[in-house]
């Protein structure tokens, strides 16, 4: 039925053809109603059936592309559009005119017109979701590879999947030593209660995602008093099919399929990056920790000592450090080896973590001796502090081919702004003559270093 490559055109030249063909026949039908052949006959009859046919067929087509060009018109205009705010999107980034307030055409007639309208609207709000999930999953995406601690990690994470999934409550943990450890929470008042949770469990050894629709009637106890959940869904994280955490969020109402869609899509991203983040972080912990005492190491501890001298010096506030070491520590290596003097170093150092302040740094300054950085500790804040780490590692004993082998310590300290240092190295020094008068003068004492190097508090 084409004759050209327009469908009005087609329309035109079939719409003119049928006003001729009814404009060929009319004048017979007349007759047959009682018009006179001779009349009806006419040439002059005849030609104005012919026009007439043809004019009919003309408004025909004038009507139809009055009307239904028109609606056709605003179809193709809003898809230009909806191609332009794609495009300008694509460069841009921003996805708020990709949306069906923005597209959308009205549908005001119930006929093929009025469907291709609905079923256009449709195509502009699957489209807008889908653009609007993409979005969301280079948000995502951008976040992981941004972030290398498992805290910030989880935390963004958390915070991008309750806006983009309408969560209400949530939680992040992830696997350290064989346990489960809580790494982010949001709208929960207990997340100790959360493993324990029965769905929970199933997820923990089957290692397949659950979704728990819940009553309204039932409490649950581990999220907050003001939000009742009414579906849980929770998930678990891998990389290389080992279950290395798991996601738990909770919704007012229920995950529809775009949310369920984008939380899948969130999670096989979110196993790669928390794995890079927990090899982030045994990586540094392996940079900063002495591996056999389990305290920092040198490197780490200088670095820490700088920074807490350079905050005194700018606050005038006082500061002090202590070192320390074990007494005749090379007679035990030399007399029961070096695995009881590992022993005799992992007891000391224990102890004096016990024994110091949480706010105290302690780390290996090397062989058998350690320091502790004391923030804001007077000379007598020194004196007290050493002497209560003597009494503690001096009840210390280390057995070793069933003989007792006691343990000792000397300690020498040093006080800013009590000593007028310049530097780390020189209240370093001070210390450390301070040490070895404690040494020569008879082991397990204390000795700290005065304006004039060497007196004893």
């Amino acid at each position: 039925m084409r004759i050209t490559q327009k469908v009005f055109y087609d329309l035109a030249i079939w719409m003119v053809i049928f006003g001729l063909c009814i404009g060929t026949v009319f004048p017979f039908f007349v007759i047959l109603l009682g018009v006179p052949a001779d009349i009806a006959l006419k040439p002059f009859f005849f030609t104005a059936c012919l026009g007439a046919g043809a004019l009919a067929g003309i408004l025909n087509y004038s009507l139809a592309r009055s009307i239904v060009g028109n609606r056709l018109k605003v179809l193709a205009s809003s898809m230009s559009q909806v191609e332009q705010n794609i495009n300008e999107m694509t460069f841009s980034g921003d996805t708020s005119k990709c949306t069906p307030e923005h597209c959308a055409i009205p549908v005001d007639s119930r006929d093929e017109i009025g469907e291709s309208a609905v079923a256009f609207n449709r195509l502009v709000e699957s489209l807008s979701v889908s653009i609007q999930t993409q979005a969301a999953v280079r948000s995502f995406s951008r976040m992981l590879t941004s972030q290398l601690e498992v805290e910030s990690l989880t935390e963004k994470a958390l915070e991008l999947f309750f806006e983009h999934t309408g969560a209400g409550a949530g939680l992040i943990f992830y696997q350290s030593d064989g346990l489960m450890k809580l790494a982010a929470s949001r709208g929960v008042k207990n997340p100790d209660l959360v493993l324990a949770v029965p769905y929970v469990q199933d997820v923990l050894r089957t290692g397949q995602k659950q979704i728990v629709p819940l009553s309204r009637t039932v409490s649950v106890e581990w999220v907050e008093p003001d939000f009742q959940p009414g579906e849980v869904i929770v998930l678990p994280v891998t990389n290389k099919d080992v279950l290395i955490g798991m996601v738990i969020l909770a919704t007012g109402q229920k995950f529809d399929a775009i949310q369920l869609g984008r939380i899948d899509l969130f999670i096989q991203g979110l196993g790669l990056a928390l794995n890079n983040a927990m090899t982030h972080d045994r990586l540094q912990h392996l940079a900063t920790v002495d591996p056999l005492t389990g305290i920092f190491n040198r490197r780490f501890g200088m670095r820490r000592l700088q920074e807490e001298f350079r905050k005194a010096v700018r606050s005038k506030a006082s500061f002090g450090i202590l070192i320390f070491d074990i007494d005749h520590f090379k007679v035990v290596n030399d007399t029961y080896g070096h695995l009881v003097g590992d022993r005799a170093l992992k007891s000391v150092c224990a102890i004096a973590k016990d024994a110091l302040r949480d706010s105290d740094i302690l780390f290996r300054y090397g062989g058998e001796e350690f320091v502790a950085v004391l923030p804001a500790s007077t000379e007598q804040d020194l004196w007290l502090s050493g002497e209560r780490l003597r009494k503690a590692i001096e009840g210390t004993t280390i057995s070793a081919d069933d003989k007792i082998v006691c343990i000792t310590v000397c300690i020498g300290g040093a006080a800013f702004p009590a000593q007028p240092v310049e530097n780390v190295d020189h209240l370093i020094q001070l210390a450390d003559e301070a040490l070895y008068l404690a040494k020569n003068s008879g082991r397990n004492k204390v000795q700290i270093a005065r304006k004039t190097a060497g007196a004893a508090l």
